[in-house]
Formats: structure tokens, C-alpha cells, sequence
């Protein structure tokens, strides 16, 4: 029993000489980027990093290098550092601190309504501070300002778009209009085309039924025209002869009366 509570004293000492060892490395690590930080940039983040591996629920550390950043205008890694000491404060003053640069940082952003809710957040743990305050109202004015162009941009997208499907419409439309244009051009075409073959039609039938187009005029030799002359005067002649002859027979003879 003595010797369960003997090691465990002795286990308890060398975790404090430990933790002692790790705090003067992180307080050293601490100091000497506070020492650099108007001097040298990369010796400072250096320090606070090797401060932040110590120790990492110290929030000292992750809070300067993040002003640090900040000062350099490198937003996004200060934004990081802020949000890691955040994490770990624990008093009001830390939080409103805190709060109060991510605010900040956001607004550098163009953030605005994303630091109207860190300065909110920073005013509920010390409402008078003037200072947040009025960087409050600052993000509130960038914020309805922001809400104004959202509205306007997408009053023109909504205009750009109905604009599109207008002209999408007056395509379709022109399309269906050339459709049917050629649709009633074919159309009479066609009408043209059964007229030419009514006519076509018409003209075969008018030859057809013309007497004088079925056959060719017959030409006769001046010999044969002779002969014709000479057949039909022969016919005349004979036909005379006949009449002549009917008239002798029919004749009365007036002779003197016999008394």
C-alpha cells in the first residue's frame, strides 16, 4: 500500500516538472514572438507556432499570431488563428475580444453580414464598448447595402433570363413561321405543279379530239388531180344524159286535132 501511494507521488512529480518544462517552453516560444513582432514577420509566426504546439488551450498565442496576420493582410489565416482561440476562451472579456477581431477580419472580407453577427456576439459579452459598437453599425450598413445589390443582381438575372426565354420563344416562333412558310410554299407548288398537268392533260386531250390534228392533208400529183376532174366530169355528164332522158320520155307532142 505504502508503495502504490509512493509511485504514484512519483508519477504526479515528474508529470509537474513535465507540464513546468512545457510552460517555459511555451512562456519562451510566447515571448520571443512578441519580441520579434515588429521586426521580423517569419521569426514571430515562428515563435507563436512552436507556442501554439506546447500548449494549444493557451489562447495568447493564437490570438497575437492571428493580429499578426492581420497586419499582413493575410485574412484567411487570421480568421483560422482567431477561430482557434475562440475555442478555448473562457472569460467574457476573451469572447468579446475575440469576436470583436473576427469582425474585423470578416469586414476586410467583404463579409458584412457574417461580422454583424461577430459583433453582435462580442456585444453580449461586453455590451459597452463603444468601439464594437460602432463597428456594428458599420457592418450593418455594408450589409443592407450588400442586400441591395443581391436584390438588384438578381432582379437582372431574372431579367437576363426572361430575356432569354423570350428570344428562345421568338425563335421557336420563327421557326414554326418558316415551317409553315414552306409547308404553304410546297403547298402551292404543288398546286402549280397539278395545274401544269391539267393543262398537260388538256392539250393532249385537244389534239385528240381535233380532226384536223389526227391526220395530214393529202397531197395529190397534178396527174391524179387530172384524173379526179376527168372522173367527176364524166360522172356529171352521165348524170345529165339521165336527167335528158326523162325529160324526152315524159314530153307530150301538141299534133292537130283529127275532126
Amino acid at each position: 500500500m505504502a508503495l502504490q501511494k509512493y509511485l504514484h507521488i512519483i508519477v504526479i512529480f515528474f508529470l509537474s516538472i513535465n507540464l513546468f518544462g512545457q510552460n517555459e517552453s511555451y512562456n519562451k516560444y510566447l515571448y520571443d514572438g512578441n519580441i520579434n513582432y515588429e521586426k521580423d514577420f517569419l521569426m514571430t509566426e515562428n515563435n507563436y507556432r512552436k507556442a501554439i504546439s506546447m500548449n494549444s488551450s493557451n489562447i495568447k498565442a493564437p490570438y497575437n499570431l492571428s493580429n499578426k496576420y492581420y497586419e499582413e493582410e493575410l485574412y484567411d489565416e487570421a480568421l483560422l488563428r482567431q477561430a482557434e482561440a475562440l475555442k478555448n476562451a473562457k472569460s467574457n472579456n476573451e469572447k468579446h475580444r475575440i469576436n470583436h477581431n473576427i469582425g474585423n477580419i470578416l469586414m476586410k472580407k467583404d463579409l458584412c453580414k457574417e461580422a454583424l453577427e461577430a459583433y453582435k456576439n462580442a456585444l453580449r459579452n461586453n455590451p459597452s464598448d463603444d468601439e464594437t459598437r460602432y463597428n456594428l453599425s458599420l457592418a450593418k450598413l455594408c450589409a443592407d447595402e450588400q442586400n441591395k445589390n443581391d436584390e438588384k443582381n438578381d432582379d437582372k438575372d431574372n431579367k437576363n433570363k426572361d430575356d432569354e426565354n423570350k428570344d428562345d420563344q421568338q425563335k421557336d416562333d420563327n421557326k414554326q413561321d418558316q415551317k409553315d412558310e414552306n409547308k404553304e410554299k410546297n403547298k402551292d407548288d404543288q398546286n402549280k405543279n397539278d395545274n401544269k398537268q391539267d393543262q398537260k392533260d388538256n392539250n393532249k386531250d385537244k389534239k385528240k379530239n381535233d380532226p384536223s390534228k389526227e391526220r395530214g392533208s393529202a397531197k395529190l400529183s397534178p396527174e391524179q388531180i387530172k384524173n379526179l376532174l376527168k372522173a367527176m366530169n364524166n360522172e356529171e355528164n352521165k348524170v345529165q344524159a339521165k336527167i335528158n332522158e326523162k325529160k324526152q320520155k315524159g314530153a307530150k307532142i301538141v299534133t292537130e286535132k283529127d275532126w
